[in-house]
């Protein structure tokens, strides 16, 4: 069993930055490809990016590559979501998913992940 609690989100100006935390209970955080995602109102959830075990291998949305970067610390049960170069479509709650599926095969396939964290709101004003 594995909990995410997420913190970070809030009110940014575009082109702004936040960075996104997801802090995770459990002794086997490393076992498991740690993932982003989001979902505006009235929409449905999106894929972000996600990371491997080891944070050797990422993977991004088209919409976020080049703007968003996804990094865990292994050491401190948590991954990270640093967003620059906010926009105001990138306003949504935003959820971080764990998932015992490899990287590559997880990906963007929400069903793949088997925890979710509560999300946080952030609201980019343009």
């Amino acid at each position: 069993q594995v909990q995410l609690v997420e913190s970070g989100g809030g009110l940014v100006q575009a082109g702004g930055s936040l960075r996104l935390s997801c802090a995770a209970s459990g002794r086997t955080f490393s076992s498991y490809v740690m993932g982003w995602f989001r979902q505006a109102p009235g929409k449905e959830p999106e894929f972000v990016a996600t990371i491997s075990w080891s944070g050797g291998t990422t993977y991004y949305a088209d919409s976020v590559r080049r703007r968003f970067t996804i990094s865990r610390d292994n050491t401190k049960n948590t991954v990270y979501l640093q967003m620059n170069s906010l926009k105001s479509e990138d306003t949504a709650v935003y959820y971080c998913a764990a998932s015992s599926i490899p990287a590559d095969k997880a990906m963007d396939n929400i069903p793949m992940y088997e925890y979710w964290g509560q999300g946080t709101q952030v609201t980019v004003s343009s």
